[in-house]
């Protein structure tokens, strides 16, 4: 009877300590093995776009200081199969401008200009009567009325052409203003043409040497510069854009035309200098600082546009470039840092950069999906046929072919668009809706294109 029950005993002791260890397995594995790391997040929140080849390129994020992740995805170059690395280089599109607007407040710190001048007093050779209407500073902020000279009916043949800065402002410099100077915000690259020019002009330097000596070089941004076709750079990444019929090379654009609006290239270690630059006093001072990130209309600052996102400021900008898009978005008051870089066209880059922020915060996001189209009645496609214009020069053609449907911008190649409803379509290539619209007679009167979180509506002209 003893020994019967120090067996039990024995058996007992055996279990606790069984119970015990299972107790601390689970705590350790939720502790650690079960707890997403920030990388493992990204990882598998930027998977599903890697395989539906909407995302290929390289990713930062930073907190305080620390480089929580600096990754590579993708293929930098898929004829040799080269992948994506911190220290890809990219075309940066339109985050170029963030770049101009400190040059142009580095020269007005150093008494060479002022952003209340009127343009003519620097850019002589201006229209008169318009260049004294037009200040520095409706060029920084978007409110000059100057038409976007990449909007016009020619650019797709222009963009492929060398250019000086000369001709290239030459395109749009008699255009007639769309509003009068500062009365509102409409983003156009031509402002950022002439800021370029004016900083060659005032500095007595090109504006890449300017960039180079004032920028690049004392925050030791290295892998940054002005990109040129002919330089054999390394570790550059090729552009791409996804079509129906699947990955191609992007469309050539010489780099002489884009300039102060958008001819950068960088990497996102070299942006996250940049970033850390802007909390010093390397560059400018505080007061220039505070001046370059106050917003005017629409939340634009100058090369920045200003926000707020999950209740944190945010200081952000998008870039788009045949074959790239580009992400940057500070939290200053956070100290945290997200760059995006892409060497895919069209690239949903702006949603990214709100999904890795969502990742950083603790706010909820969803892992991308493809979307599917469903089945309607094909015949309702007669009534979308027909022209659209969005602005002077620029229409979307909407065409059918059997059960398909297409929309095909000015100058531009024609993508299918897919029915999410009887009235709503989208692209597979690209994060743009179109929505048609009826009149009270039910006839088919516009659409409204929605892009980046922006709806740009067009009248049926034909």
């Amino acid at each position: 009877m003893k020994n019967i029950k120090n067996y039990f005993r024995k058996v007992r002791k055996k279990e606790i300590v069984i119970l015990l260890g299972v107790f601390f397995l689970i705590l350790i594995f939720s502790i650690s093995g079960f707890t997403q790391t920030l990388e493992e997040q990204v990882d598998e929140y930027i998977r599903p776009y890697i395989q539906m080849e909407r995302f290929s390129g390289s990713i930062l994020v930073a907190q305080k200081g620390e480089k929580l992740l600096s990754k590579g995805y993708g293929i930098a170059n898929y004829e040799h199969t080269v992948p994506n690395t911190p220290n890809t280089k990219f075309r940066l599109g339109s985050l170029t401008k963030q770049f101009t607007a400190m040059a142009i407040m580095q020269l007005q710190e150093r008494g060479l200009l002022n952003v209340a001048d009127s343009i003519i007093n620097y850019l002589p050779d201006y229209p008169e009567e318009v260049g004294k209407m037009i200040t520095i500073h409706h060029l920084l902020t978007h409110t000059s009325g100057i038409p976007d000279f990449t909007q016009l009916s020619d650019f797709q043949k222009t963009k492929k052409l060398p250019s000086t800065i000369e001709e290239t402002i030459a395109r749009f410099k008699d255009k007639e203003l769309e509003f009068s100077p500062g009365e509102k915000y409409s983003y156009s690259n031509s402002g950022y043409i002439l800021l370029g020019a004016m900083i060659e002009k005032v500095s007595g330097q090109s504006y890449e040497n300017f960039l180079q000596e004032n920028i690049f070089q004392p925050i030791r941004m290295a892998d940054s510069g002005y990109d040129h076709h002919r330089t054999v750079l390394q570790d550059r990444a090729a552009g791409y854009v996804l079509s129906d019929e699947g990955m191609n090379n992007a469309d050539y654009i010489d780099m002489s035309v884009p300039h102060g609006a958008g001819a950068l290239y960088s990497t996102v270690e070299d942006l996250y200098l940049w970033d850390q630059a802007l909390y010093t006093e390397k560059l400018v001072n505080r007061k220039t600082m505070q001046k370059i990130f106050t917003p005017c209309k629409e939340s634009y600052g100058y090369g920045w546009k200003i926000n707020n996102h999950f209740n944190h400021k945010v200081v952000t900008h998008q870039g788009g470039i045949n074959g790239f898009a580009a992400h940057i978005a500070r939290y200053p008051e956070d100290d945290v840092c997200i760059i995006a870089l892409a060497n895919i066209e069209g690239a949903p880059i702006t949603q990214i950069g709100k999904d890795l922020a969502a990742i950083v915060f603790g706010e909820k996001y969803d892992i991308p999906q493809e979307r599917l189209s469903i089945e309607i009645d094909t015949e309702i496609y007669d009534s979308y046929v027909g022209e659209y214009l969005l602005k002077e020069d620029y229409v979307i053609e909407v065409s059918r072919e059997n059960d398909h449907l297409f929309a095909q911008p000015t100058g531009q190649q024609k993508y299918e668009i897919y029915p999410a409803s009887e009235t709503e379509f989208f692209l597979k290539v690209a994060d743009i809706e179109i929505i048609f619209i009826q009149n009270e007679q039910d006839e088919v009167s516009g659409l409204i294109m929605r892009q980046g979180g922006k709806e740009i509506p067009a009248k049926k002209i034909n």
